[in-house]
């Protein structure tokens, strides 16, 4: 055998009963799971990036929403464009009510806020981490970071061969892969290699792009309640509205990113979008509210005298795609401007012309194919041995701290089912 070819042998180098590929929520959290639930399994825990949990410290701009105040795991799974049937069982044995007792119990006490998300009472993701990665060092799980495993298979004797980044190869009897979501085909390349299906991969929770002036020139403007929707599509969503530089954002804006993700990314996020800003009030009712104001307040600027759910800087753009100048008062309001100004409330269609990322956190609709997965397990039903959390698999969840719960539950049932397999 000549020099060269003896050194393009990668050696195995250790030999793992436990492998956990990906060190965020759901990887971190079934690692901790299995230790503690088999001290004696050995576990490693594999981190491509050179830091663990850094999504986790970035979630909620730097709060972490840990989880959603929803104790009825029925309810809770409706919050899924995609996983929420599949997650029904999961949740009936580790939902937000154990998430929450789990942190507090370690010291993070956590609140919840007027929308029903969860945060840590000291509003900081590093008191999050800061407990995961004490559970983990008490725990001894092994941690290393700057590690990914780009190739995997299954090897002689049914043990798993994992090529990881660097070069080195690392044998196991069981593999956890929680790698996050797959951005691109070649983040799921290692599920393929054993043998399972990607779905197609699309961003979710995104907000949306709308050049029209006006809507632009409200950013930073809030509003408590709307109802969005995407004629010819059936999907529609409602909560709090935020304008934005680009266009609009908040609640509304990204569960119906979310529900609607495949179809807009077919329409090349170029679409109508319709806002009706009294969400459930006909035009009729909105036509008596505004005669009502005509005659009440004859004299007054319609511009100064807004509906009281709507905010004054937002009633007076409206007015003015209604054709009323800011000079007008009602007293010189036609019956016609009435019920226009009223149609425009009930609902103002806008032009959606691409999308952004919500801030510095991103979701993946798609990945590893629900019905390959058991989920009483989180194992593969194609390859024994391999087991999946998290985003790698086709689970996404709204706004609101659910994508984490999912991270959580499923983390949670793996690392049992992994150190059951130790026993």
């Amino acid at each position: 055998m000549t020099q060269a070819a003896a050194s393009a042998i990668v050696p195995v180098v250790n030999e793992e009963r436990v492998i956990v590929a990906g060190g965020g929520a759901a990887g971190f959290f079934a690692a901790i799971t299995c230790k503690e639930a088999s001290p004696g399994t050995e576990v490693l825990l594999l981190e491509r990036g050179p830091h663990f949990l850094s999504k986790v410290r970035i979630s909620g701009g730097g709060r972490c929403n840990v989880t959603h105040a929803c104790f009825n795991p029925a309810e809770f799974a409706g919050h899924y464009p995609r996983g929420g049937r599949e997650l029904l069982g999961p949740f009936s044995r580790f939902q937000a009510r154990d998430t929450v007792a789990w942190f507090e119990s370690r010291g993070v006490s956590l609140k919840t806020e007027s929308d029903g998300r969860m945060f840590p009472v000291s509003n900081s993701s590093d008191e999050v981490v800061r407990c995961l990665q004490d559970a983990a060092a008490r725990a001894r799980v092994r941690l290393e970071s700057g590690c990914g495993v780009e190739h995997a298979r299954r090897g002689p004797g049914g043990r798993f061969e994992l090529n990881l980044s660097g070069g080195r190869t690392l044998q196991c009897t069981r593999v956890l892969i929680a790698t996050g979501g797959c951005r691109t085909a070649a983040g799921g390349r290692v599920p393929v290699e054993l043998g399972h299906t990607l779905e197609s991969l699309v961003p979710s929770l995104f907000s949306f792009h709308i050049e029209t002036p006006w809507v632009r020139a409200l950013a930073g403007l809030s509003v408590n309640r709307i109802e969005a929707s995407v004629p010819g599509t059936g999907h529609r969503a409602g909560g709090a509205l935020i304008f934005t530089h680009a266009g609009m954002s908040g609640p509304a804006i990204l569960a119906l990113s979310a529900w609607g993700a495949r179809d807009l990314h077919d329409r090349s996020y170029r679409f109508p979008l319709r806002v009706a800003w009294l969400p459930g009030v006909k035009a009729e009712a909105v036509e008596a509210e505004l005669d009502s104001l005509r005659r009440r307040h004859p004299a007054r600027l319609v511009i100064r005298t807004p509906i009281p759910s709507i905010p004054g800087r937002l009633w007076e753009n409206l007015a003015a795609v209604a054709g009323l100048t800011p000079d007008t008062r009602w007293s010189g309001v036609s019956n016609a401007s009435i019920r226009r100004l009223a149609a425009i409330l009930e609902s103002t269609e806008l032009q959606v012309s691409g999308k952004s990322v919500n801030k510095d956190e991103f979701v993946t609709c798609g990945g590893v194919r629900l019905s390959e997965v058991n989920f009483r397990t989180m194992e593969s039903r194609l390859c024994r041995g391999i087991y999946f959390a998290g985003e790698v698999l086709d689970i996404d969840g709204v706004t609101g701290g659910f994508n984490f719960q999912a991270a959580w539950t499923t983390g949670w049932i793996a690392g049992n089912a992994l150190a059951a397999t130790s026993a």
